[in-house]
């Protein structure tokens, strides 16, 4: 009876319908209400844990379509890898500066991240030779001045084509189509509206780095 009251607590029509029955007929009533509680509540349990099991594929789904990717192909770097050179990018682009600034900021990377040692010269002596170039440049406004009608703030997109080989000619990494962007805020001066060593840039060569140099190193 303590487990039936459990189930049937707050069943007012359930309870009411009973006081209209007499003998066997109670009984029976009894044995049905309690097991449409038991079956309500073991199908309350079961969804419930399904529920959980669908909202925790839906957040491990989100989560991986948060990743960043980019399209490239690599292979896993050999044991006996021990110099790479680095030689300064190609600028394909009517940008002054903008190569020195990516490859300066690629020897960092590899140095903080790596044992390996960077040299800047291709020689042949380098057992792996990183060439990139880069491809564009745009430079473009966000948002504007309602007033002045100005550009308040920018936009800057590169898009570059990285070439990671080993001395004989073994493709480590390859991406042709590296393609990044960065905001930036307009500066009052015309002459200052983009400068190739404007922190937005810098910002934009320190993240291309970082992710070029996780793609190589983890052959993604």
């Amino acid at each position: 009876m303590l487990r039936f009251a459990q189930y049937t607590h707050g069943m007012t029509g359930p309870i009411t319908n009973l006081k209209k029955h007499a003998g066997s007929d109670i009984l029976q009533t009894l044995r049905t209400a309690w097991m449409l509680g038991l079956k309500k509540t073991r199908l309350y349990r079961l969804g419930s844990h399904w529920f959980r099991v669908f909202l925790l594929l839906f957040l491990l789904s989100g989560l991986a379509a948060c990743g960043y990717h980019t399209a490239g192909q690599a292979s896993r770097l050999p044991a006996d890898l021990h110099t790479v050179a680095i030689p300064t990018f190609q600028n394909s682009t009517s940008a002054y500066h903008i190569e020195q600034v990516l490859t300066e900021a690629v020897v960092r990377e590899f140095l903080a991240r790596t044992h390996y040692r960077v040299v800047s010269q291709d020689d042949g002596h380098a057992d792996a030779v990183l060439h990139g170039t880069v491809l564009a440049i745009q430079i473009y406004p966000v948002t504007v001045d309602s007033v002045t009608g100005r550009a308040t703030s920018g936009m800057v997109a590169v898009t570059m084509k990285v070439n990671f080989a080993d001395r004989r000619g073994k493709v480590l990494y390859d991406n042709p189509g590296y393609s990044f962007h960065e905001p930036y805020q307009i500066s009052r001066e015309p002459s200052s509206f983009f400068q190739e060593e404007t922190p937005a840039l810098r910002r934009l060569a320190s993240e291309f780095a970082r992710t070029l140099v996780s793609n190589v190193l983890e052959a993604y």
